[in-house]
């Protein structure tokens, strides 16, 4: 396990406690924000990219759907 799969696991736990405070407070954007940033954790996890690149890759696949 690397840096960058450790720090996924750390990214996971924080994305899902966003997840809970958007539930909480009836906060859609806050729970999307936080489904979000699991999946990017998940995917630090296993493969050990950087946030950087994940964020990179994940904005050129949306940025596709919208064309």
């Amino acid at each position: 396990m690397n840096k960058d799969q450790r720090e996924g696991h750390i990214d996971e736990f924080n994305a899902k406690i966003k997840q809970q405070w958007g539930k909480l407070t009836d906060d859609e954007v806050k729970q999307a924000e936080g489904n979000l940033e699991e999946l990017s954790a998940k995917i630090q996890q296993h493969y050990g990219d950087t946030k950087e690149s994940i964020a990179r890759k994940l904005n050129e696949l949306t940025d596709d759907q919208e064309k």
